[in-house]
């Protein structure tokens, strides 16, 4: 398979570090987006690591600057990065909403209007959601910010499939549901989920390399558990 330029949001652990080693192993190139670059993608010479904060759009643009000066396009773009935040709703802070939203959903807006640019016919969006974001699912107390979070991007990437379907880039979302990460621990502690990070990163690795030759806004439920 030809090298593909893939840029992955939430490197640091879990599923997106799985990610950026699997597509750099297989030969693409990889921009690894991160507050925390692990020692592994650094001396991984397919992956170029961006140490930012993706809630900030001023960083964000460091994103443009890499893409110009040496990709030129970009062929596929993951959302996976995620903040969570456990609080019941009436604790929940106007700033902590905000936050959650400001990963969530408004990096995803922001990152996904600087690639667009960026992107030719085949190209594919794939944005990381959550089962708790699928309307007329199970819902968990403590998480109202972070799933109502996960349904706007949803809606987004459903707009966006519309909005660019002419220029043949493709939008489409995961819905995931429980994976061994330690995000679900912080979500629910002690909890075993069915699949590792490595397990769920198999599925999207092919997934973003191949499904928009079936799917276009469309969302997809990845999920074996409740949670």
């Amino acid at each position: 398979m030809k090298s593909k330029n893939i840029i992955i949001t939430g490197t640091s652990r879990g599923i997106g570090y799985e990610l950026a080693m699997q597509f750099a192993n297989a030969g693409h190139q990889v921009l690894a987006i991160s507050r925390k670059t692990p020692k592994e993608l650094i001396e991984n010479p397919n992956i170029t690591c961006l140490s930012i904060d993706i809630s900030n759009p001023e960083e964000l643009l460091q994103v443009e600057n890499f893409i110009n000066r040496t990709w030129k396009k970009v062929d596929v773009l993951i959302h996976n990065a995620g903040s969570l935040l456990h609080k019941q709703f009436t604790q929940i802070t106007s700033e902590e909403f905000q936050n959650i939203y400001k990963v969530n959903v408004f990096a995803v807006a922001e990152l996904t209007k600087i690639c667009i640019p960026f992107m030719e016919k085949g190209s594919h969006v794939v944005t990381i959601s959550s089962m708790g974001g699928i309307q007329g699912s199970m819902k968990f107390a403590g998480l109202a910010a972070y799933s109502s979070s996960k349904g706007a991007v949803i809606t987004l990437s459903e707009l966006l499939a519309e909005e660019y379907k002419e220029q043949g880039i493709s939008f489409n979302v995961l819905a995931l549901g429980a994976v061994n990460t330690e995000m679900l621990q912080e979500a629910f502690p002690g909890y075993e989920a069915p699949l590792s990070a490595k397990e769920m990163a198999d599925y999207i690795f092919n997934f973003a390399l191949t499904g928009n030759k079936y799917y276009n806004g469309k969302v997809l439920q990845v999920s074996s558990s409740t949670p």
